[in-house]
């Protein structure tokens, strides 16, 4: 059974391509080579695999998509706007991470310890940023590169230097 703490989001399907069986994958900044041979989605709380029959580049950010067993673009229609994970080591060998990856990682601060666990990544606006669950609130931690000072992919941790008083706004 595949646990959804070993995957990591990659992105979203999109709309049927053609009549054939094949379908548009959007990815969220991971780019996917020959070794990835399947997503999961997300089916009434289970991540279920989609193998892929072939896979080839539309653009800088969506792939076009055979999915096995699936020959119609009726068959495919059913993963649209479903979201697309990948095992979390693939993410891991990317040469880039997305914001999405942290997703279920432990947020540290340096200073003041164990601030929660990031459960969302707001990229709503220019300045993306985690959201971290704390005792049932949320705070919300600027997603930069300058505050981050160690990720721990196996213990799935993050640790940040964050300014003093941002976590207790």
């Amino acid at each position: 059974m595949l646990k959804k703490e070993d995957f990591t989001l990659l992105g979203k399907f999109l709309k049927p391509h053609g009549t054939k069986g094949e379908i548009s994958l959007q990815s969220d900044g991971f780019t996917l080579d020959e070794s990835c041979d399947f997503v999961a989605c997300d089916i009434d709380g289970i991540l279920v695999p989609f193998f892929f029959e072939n896979m080839r580049t539309k653009n800088h950010d969506t792939f076009i998509v055979k999915i096995e067993r699936m020959e119609s673009a009726e068959e495919v229609r059913y993963l649209t706007n479903r979201n697309a994970y990948i095992p979390r080591e693939w993410a891991e060998d990317s040469d880039e991470l997305t914001w999405n990856y942290f997703q279920g990682f432990t947020a540290i601060d340096s200073t003041s310890g164990v601030i929660g666990t990031i459960t969302d990544v707001d990229d709503s606006t220019i300045n993306t940023l985690f959201v971290v669950e704390k005792n049932g609130d949320e705070i919300l931690i600027p997603a930069q590169e300058e505050f981050i000072t160690g990720i721990d992919h196996d213990k799935r941790e993050i640790t940040f230097d964050l300014p003093e008083g941002l976590v207790s706004l």
